[in-house]
């Protein structure tokens, strides 16, 4: 189901943002389809993964999040998360490089979580009076500095809801940032690793081979002693 499940998030995603960003609350049309036709699909999937699973039970509390999902549409942008698995094809092409690794998540979860938080803060803010977030370029630029740690304070949520987003951006940003953090930190160790090593060996070649040649001037000192005793 992770294709299928991509494809439907895919459709999700563009439904929802021509939702929000167009402001269209009263007649959706295609995009209110488009949006409950997924939220079935995610149905679907709970439902077989529920009956598939050896331990129910185990498995019902541990992903107690989707069935909230599910049942609350108010956390309808949180089915945004299920792009997450782009980032499992991207890596297959990114091959086993750190570097390549690196760039592949930081880009790809900072993108989708970025526009993720910009287009569930408009939906909740857009439309409440008082609000300072109005536009999609004030909900990115207040993800962009959300997710960074910037926080210029210049917009900011003020629904409950609002503020919720803004929680769950600022918790995974700082969980990006540990994330490079880790990666950059790890490269620059296995990077001075492998050239100690290399130092290592231009300094220890030409005292192994002089020990080889000892050795054989050894044997053979032996050998000529051996013979005239």
């Amino acid at each position: 189901m992770e294709w299928p499940l991509l494809l439907a998030s895919v459709a999700f995603l563009v439904a929802y943002s021509v939702q929000v960003i167009g402001n269209l609350r009263e007649d959706a049309g295609w995009i209110e389809m488009v949006v409950w036709a997924t939220w079935v699909l995610f149905a679907v999937d709970y439902i077989v993964n529920l009956a598939l699973a050896p331990l129910r039970g185990r498995w019902f509390i541990r992903n107690l999040h989707e069935l909230l999902i599910l049942a609350l549409p108010i956390l309808r942008p949180l089915r945004l998360l299920r792009l997450v698995t782009l980032l499992k094809v991207v890596h297959r092409a990114a091959g086993s490089a750190l570097r390549g690794r690196i760039l592949t998540y930081v880009l790809g979860a900072a993108a989708l979580l970025t526009y993720a938080g910009a287009l569930a803060v408009l939906d909740a803010e857009s439309n409440v009076e008082g609000a300072n977030i109005s536009t999609f370029g004030d909900a990115m630029w207040w993800a962009l500095t959300t997710i960074t740690t910037v926080g210029y304070g210049d917009h900011y949520p003020v629904t409950m809801l609002g503020r919720f987003v803004a929680a769950g951006l600022m918790v995974g940003g700082i969980a990006v940032l540990g994330v490079v953090t880790a990666s950059v930190a790890s490269w620059l160790v296995e990077q001075v690793t492998r050239h100690t090593a290399a130092e290592v060996e231009v300094v220890e070649a030409p005292m192994r081979v002089e020990l080889v040649r000892l050795s054989e001037q050894v044997e053979r000192l032996t050998a000529l002693l051996e013979r005239q005793g």
